[in-house]
């Protein structure tokens, strides 16, 4: 592994066109104020087809805000921060071992689909300290079959291929047009088939929350103190925030009268928790903002008062 310091956060993610652009796995990683200056550079990965792997340990802001933990980067990395209509895959661990396990899946992802992926964690998460089990590293492939694998790749040019040319400009209206169709069904592709969830005490829930990262962490306490009350409440964890587990939450609508989207923002998710439900059960928004975390009493005061009692 070659590591590099680079001298910005618009230097580092050049640096990862760079050695993408030549077939390896590249990563990099910084948060929230630096992955902004990043997006540049992340459009033109998308815009190239460029498989690559961004961490973002998300931090309170907006500007340069505070190092305590936050979600409100949400609509960044879901929606695509920079410009034109890209997606990059999104994950978002709720575990120290998850932010291992992750950048394995990330760079498997973003090379079957040669997309950039992100991982989407949180200053909580960043900072904390867990067991974890470290998997012993193999070298999936060698650089020869890596040449093989991805023709693309910029590898030096043998006399039995033509040149390869990595770009994301294309002054031809009509074939960017249809380059960008091609990049759209490939999300498409994407959302069929790589959405990950997880649910906990969902079989019989009356009420759901739903929360990604260390918000889930919070809420899977707050499930345990409803439901020592009496009330049947549920959690759905996004595992993919790209795909979102649209499917996966109208599955759950047959019986749950109520859901609240509990997050570190304002309220982003909770757009696509309401896209999902398409007005069929109340949505309902619980957030603290700046760097405060929410307690699991203060979710569970949360359910109860704009969903239950709301």
């Amino acid at each position: 592994m070659v590591v590099l310091q680079a001298e910005s956060e618009i230097a580092s993610i050049n640096m990862v066109y760079g050695g993408a652009g030549c077939g390896k796995k590249v990563m990099t990683s910084s948060s929230s104020p630096g992955v902004s200056l990043m997006q540049e550079g992340i459009t033109y990965l998308a815009g190239a087809e460029l498989p690559c792997v961004v961490v973002n340990v998300v931090r309170g802001g907006p500007g340069l805000g505070t190092i305590q933990p936050a979600q409100s980067d949400y609509f960044q990395a879901v929606k695509g921060g920079g410009h034109g209509d890209y997606k990059l895959i999104v994950l978002a661990p709720s575990s120290v071992q998850e932010m291992a396990d992750f950048v394995e899946l990330a760079f498997d992802l973003a090379f079957k689909y040669r997309n950039p992926a992100m991982i989407l964690s949180d200053g909580m998460i960043g900072q904390m300290m867990e067991k974890v089990e470290m998997k012993p590293f193999t070298p999936r492939w060698t650089d020869e079959e890596i040449t093989k694998m991805h023709p693309w790749a910029t590898t030096g040019k043998p006399a039995s291929r033509e040149r390869n040319i990595i770009t994301s400009v294309e002054l031809d209206a009509n074939a960017f047009e249809r380059f960008n169709h091609k990049l759209q069904a490939k999300y498409k592709q994407i959302e069929e088939n790589e959405v990950r969830s997880e649910m906990f005490e969902c079989e019989d829930a009356d009420y759901l929350l739903v929360a990604y990262g260390s918000s889930a962490r919070i809420c899977q306490k707050a499930v345990q103190i409803l439901r020592a009350k009496g009330i049947k409440v549920g959690l759905l964890r996004p595992i993919t925030l790209f795909p979102f587990p649209t499917k996966e939450i109208q599955a759950l609508l047959g019986h749950v009268k109520g859901i609240l989207s509990v997050e570190l923002s304002a309220g982003q998710m909770v757009e696509d928790v309401r896209l999902a439900v398409e007005g069929k059960v109340k949505v309902e928004h619980f957030g603290r903002l700046g760097g405060v975390v929410h307690s699991p009493e203060e979710v569970v005061e949360a359910m109860e008062s704009k969903i239950i009692g709301g």
